[in-house]
């Protein structure tokens, strides 16, 4: 849990501040971890939603992103799972045929 510790030292960092201004770093030292985790499960919702069929160009009208970013996310490896479902599971994925 790199992002974590980080985010524990950078808010150590600021902890002895007085007042509303230790508060205000604080929060603005852990926007970047809050934003970069966002991200990451964004990209996992484009990706199970891109397995259930949804196209480049939907994702790309409902997201804003484009669609070399988003072939860049569906062909990319899920970065907080990197276990898939198998087909051993006898669940079959929506969309598909199990």
């Amino acid at each position: 849990m790199r992002g974590t510790s980080a985010a524990i030292e950078a808010t150590d960092e600021y902890r002895g501040e007085k007042g509303g201004i230790g508060a205000a770093a604080v929060v603005v030292g852990l926007s970047p971890y809050r934003a970069a985790k966002e991200a990451q499960i964004r990209d996992d919702m484009i990706r199970v939603a891109h397995r259930a069929g949804a196209s480049l160009r939907q994702l790309a009208e409902v997201s804003g992103l484009d669609g070399k970013t988003l072939t860049s996310i569906v062909g990319a490896t899920s970065r907080s799972s990197d276990e898939e479902p198998t087909r051993s599971s006898g669940v079959a994925a929506p969309g598909r045929a199990g």
